[in-house]
């Protein structure tokens, strides 16, 4: 039932009346709109503006209740809504990136644990403070090992011992055995996700980097993440001069075997023309056999609106979430990878349905630099990354104090 009956039982008769207001000073008045009969909606990603907008009218066309997108660019889209939060020009439902944001905006985030409908949320997907549901995720993406099944199978990149001997075949065939790229995320943000979200509490524990308790270089999985990279330099072409697009393309022309990306780099497949079966496979570090699935953005309910209003709210997020037609803009408008278990996603490309089926299970680990401080990825854990690969002589260890500099850097 998409009509939410909680709140509305607290509704009290006066807010069901008509408020009139008069125009001029004249006789003649009109009807304001009613908390609830309107809703508003602030999102980040630009990429589905147009589809929510359309959207919008198609469930204010079936229920009468008016859906207004309010646009952003994206790139201030946070100080923008501080802004309407504390002026009191607040949307309705918002897009609300992770625990670090929900924490500061705290007072405004409304608890959803108790709708029935997000039950259906994939395991873990859920955005959580503390003990209540405050977020709704967008979709799901996730990353990890792109192979060619006509070069690489996934029981020779298991663990270290034959991820590193399957690259030194690779090289002594004149073959790529895997490949990075350039870009920041594209040459360690990714890749360093591994070692943290292998820790027990990978939040917990990059606190604990922060205040200086634990260090990097004395964690075992940063150490064994440095033998890793090691063996990557060692027997593979330096990243620093491959872009994103060559790494894709060398791919795709069969000089690559294996190259880090995730779900979204299939866009890139099919245009370079792709024409041999890829799969998705999990980092081995430590003997990981999981993919790193997480969420991008979720969408979250102002708790300070009217009841009403967070009724109507959270009735389009449920209209959204179960309905068909729903369902069905999710993923052939929005064309996210479902996080909720049940929106079928039907035709996906490979990679995507590796990243489904891994999040349907709950067999992942998280997209822990999601909760790294601010730009430590462009701005200092690049840099490590990159004299390390022209510094030959640097060895794993070395790599690993770097990036403990580079954190603490960062945090200062």
């Amino acid at each position: 039932m998409l009509f939410n009956k909680k709140i509305t039982a607290g509704l009290t008769v006066a807010a069901m009346l008509p408020v009139l207001a008069a125009c001029g000073g004249g006789e003649e008045e009109e009807a304001a709109v009613e908390p609830g009969e309107t809703i508003t909606i602030f999102q980040t990603k630009v990429e589905i503006s147009e589809q929510l907008e359309a959207a919008a009218e198609t469930y204010e066309e079936e229920t009468g209740v008016g859906v207004e997108v309010i646009g952003t660019t994206g790139d201030d889209y946070f100080q923008q809504l501080q802004i309407r939060l504390s002026n009191g020009t607040g949307p309705s439902i918002f897009s609300l990136q992770n625990a670090t944001v929900a924490e500061r905006l705290e007072s405004y985030v409304y608890d959803l644990s108790g709708e029935e409908f997000t039950e259906n949320i994939a395991p873990g997907m859920g955005l959580m403070l503390d003990d209540r549901l405050v977020g709704i995720p967008y979709g799901v993406e996730g990353f990890g090992i792109v192979y060619n099944k006509d070069l690489v199978d996934p029981e020779d990149i298991a663990d270290y011992e034959s991820f590193v001997s399957t690259l030194e075949e690779f090289n002594e065939q004149g073959i790529n055995g895997y490949g990075l790229s350039q870009e920041a995320y594209f040459l360690i943000g990714h890749m360093s996700n591994y070692p943290f979200s292998l820790q027990e509490d990978p939040v917990e524990f990059m606190e604990q980097v922060t205040a200086g308790e634990v260090t990097l270089a004395e964690t075992e999985e940063f150490q064994r993440f440095g033998e890793f990279m090691e063996a990557i330099r060692a027997n593979t072409p330096s990243p620093l001069s491959v872009s994103y697009d060559q790494q894709v393309g060398d791919f795709v022309a069969g000089e690559t075997a294996m190259i880090h990306q995730g779900n979204w780099s299939w866009a890139l497949l099919e245009d370079f023309g792709v024409d041999f079966e890829v799969g998705l496979a999990p980092f081995p570090l430590e003997g990981n056999d999981k993919l790193a699935v997480g969420v991008g953005s979720n969408w979250a309910v102002n708790a300070e609106k009217e009841p009403e209003e967070i009724e109507a709210a959270i009735d389009f997020l449920e209209w959204l979430h179960t309905s068909e037609e729903g369902k069905r803009i999710i993923v052939e408008e929005f064309g996210f990878i479902p996080a909720m278990t049940n929106i079928e996603a039907e035709g996906l490309d490979p990679l995507s349905q590796a990243v489904l089926e891994a999040s349907n299970s709950g067999e992942t680990i998280p997209w822990s630099h999601n909760y790294y401080p601010a730009n430590v990825v462009p701005n200092d854990f690049a840099p490590a990354a990159e004299e390390f690969f022209v510094n030959e002589d640097m060895t794993g260890d070395e790599f690993i104090e770097n990036l403990d500099a580079a954190w603490q850097n960062a945090v200062e």
